[in-house]
């Protein structure tokens, strides 16, 4: 008897871990868009067998997002549990020391949380840093520090080059490529046909998607064999557009595996005229349930 209490101790995180995944099933639903066809999330990662970077495009207060962004990096650290690494658009390049610090448990919460500047809703990304310290998963900072974005809005990308090398350090190599075509398109279409207005802005956007290419690329060359998972907001992902497409600007063979996910009306029946284009995954999740901000 005894040891049968014990072993029903031990079983319940994996209990409620499973509960609670039965229980969010109700909300998304995994599409391949080249089948159009509803599919397990197992799909994804069986994939990534073949697969250096999957990305992963979210809604930043999609809740459900959220939750599945744990699930993948659980499985796939089950799978890939010596090659797997997290790269987070969450984190800005000049904090990596500090969120190595933390990964090391050298720095308290408090302090990481004050010094690697954390997002206002760091409570959605915290359980999966938390995961990725207890499984000793690296983790990227990939983001462009915010200052240098917010110069790149103002004075435009040139002025990247009066930067120390110190700060240069933080970026790509100068200058960055700025992508057109279809991505400026859709730029152009968020700014309401006035995207040459704001050129600036849309250089600023380029910024952040370089330097999260640049960031992943650098990884890979440094680590052969790595898997990848890089989370973002949608638009920097979409079509393998803006942080995909400066990725395979700095690494051209690299393998790229790209979900979309969207609290959507069509949860049921999709749009494809609307998502056909957006991943080789869309995610659509369940539009009724609140948002985390």
């Amino acid at each position: 008897m005894k040891y049968f209490v014990i072993f029903s101790l031990l079983l319940l995180p994996c209990l409620a871990f499973s509960q609670a995944v039965d229980t969010l099933l109700r909300h998304y639903k995994v599409y391949n868009t080249h089948t159009q066809k509803v599919v397990p999330l197992n799909d994804i990662i069986v994939n990534m067998s073949n697969t250096d970077v999957l990305f992963f495009g979210e809604e930043h207060n999609d809740p459900t997002g959220h939750q599945l962004e744990y699930i993948l990096l659980s499985r796939l650290n089950d799978k890939y549990p010596d090659n797997l690494v997290l790269s987070m658009e969450m984190f800005e390049t000049d904090c990596q020391d500090v969120l190595n610090e933390y990964l090391r448990d050298l720095i308290s919460e408090r302090h990481f949380k004050t010094d690697a500047r954390v997002w206002p809703n760091y409570d959605d990304y915290s359980p999966i840093v938390e995961f990725a310290k207890s499984n000793m998963i690296p983790v990227i900072a990939a983001n462009a520090p915010s200052r240098y974005v917010n110069m790149v809005t103002r004075l435009g990308l040139g002025s990247l080059q009066n930067l120390t090398a110190t700060g240069k350090s933080y970026l790509p190599p100068l200058p960055i490529d700025t992508l057109t075509g279809r991505y400026l398109a859709k730029f152009d279409t968020i700014m309401g046909g006035h995207a040459a207005m704001g050129m600036q802005m849309y250089q600023a956007q380029n910024l952040w998607d370089a330097t999260m290419g640049w960031s992943i690329a650098t990884y890979l060359k440094n680590n052969p064999g790595s898997k990848i998972i890089q989370i973002n907001g949608g638009f920097h992902s979409e079509e393998k557009l803006g942080t995909a497409a400066q990725l395979l600007h700095y690494r051209n063979l690299v393998r790229i595996l790209n979900i979309a996910v969207y609290s959507d009306d069509s949860f049921d029946n999709p749009d494809w005229g609307k998502f056909s284009k957006m991943g080789d995954y869309i995610i659509l999740t369940d539009p009724k349930l609140p948002r985390t901000f």
